[in-house]
């Protein structure tokens, strides 16, 4: 199993988009933390449900009490408002961490209003893909790794060959190893695919068919996204 630590891939400009976009994260995750035992009730809000985001005689139903400061949002919004939440600190981390070391260059080639266009719409397919898989599920799925595997996928189409630096772990032996992308990246979708194979759908744990969406949106998306971008 890989875990990347950095690419050699240089940006043309500072990401601005990619950093806000951690912060963004960053921030919600510290005022979820900040709410105590109330957190489970913003998770529940904010995050997206598949079996009520298909029903829409819940859309409309209050999803928590008063004991939050704001009205929970409309199901389907909340394919979006998930993509902020994270379910613990190792899950923002590693969130972050493929963020920014596939963000950036992806930001760079688009330019930051295609970038967070993409980067919506990446979400946006990996939370359907999930949903429409898991139509029964009452689990609220959380995380911006939809949005990421889109940006995973454009990767991958436009920097092949590009070398990453990476964490191979091999049982309990851990080695630093330099890796083509589309090594580390072919390798990550074939264990999304296989794990989502395993997996039983509506069960909790990790939504591995929103990886999956996410990465074929990504895989797709990104040269449509270019057409008519100038270079710098």
């Amino acid at each position: 199993m890989f875990f990347p630590l950095h690419d050699e891939n240089p940006v043309r400009r500072f990401p601005l988009l990619t950093v806000l976009l951690i912060a963004a994260n960053a921030a919600v995750f510290l005022y979820e933390v900040g709410l105590g035992e109330r957190a489970a009730m913003f998770i529940q809000a904010f995050g997206a449900i598949p079996s009520e985001v298909l029903d829409p005689r819940a859309w409309g139903r209050p999803v928590v009490s008063g004991d939050l400061p704001f009205a929970a949002p409309p199901e389907p919004l909340t394919l979006v408002t998930s993509m902020f939440l994270h379910g613990g600190v190792m899950h923002l981390v590693g969130n972050m961490v493929y963020l920014w070391i596939f963000g950036n260059n992806i930001e760079d080639v688009l330019g930051p209003v295609r970038f967070l266009v993409f980067y919506l719409i990446g979400g946006l397919a990996a939370g359907l893909a999930h949903v429409f898989l898991s139509p029964s599920s009452v689990v609220p799925a959380v995380g911006a790794s939809g949005a990421i595997s889109a940006i995973l996928g454009a990767y991958l189409v436009l920097y092949p060959r590009a070398r990453v630096r990476a964490l191979l772990f091999l049982g309990i032996f851990i080695r630093l190893v330099w890796v083509p992308a589309v090594v580390l990246l072919v390798f990550w979708f074939v264990l999304q695919i296989l794990s989502a194979t395993v997996a039983s759908a509506g069960q909790g744990g990790v939504a591995w068919f929103a990886h999956i969406g996410g990465f074929i949106a990504g895989l797709l998306l990104i040269r449509p996204m270019l057409l008519g971008r100038r270079a710098a």
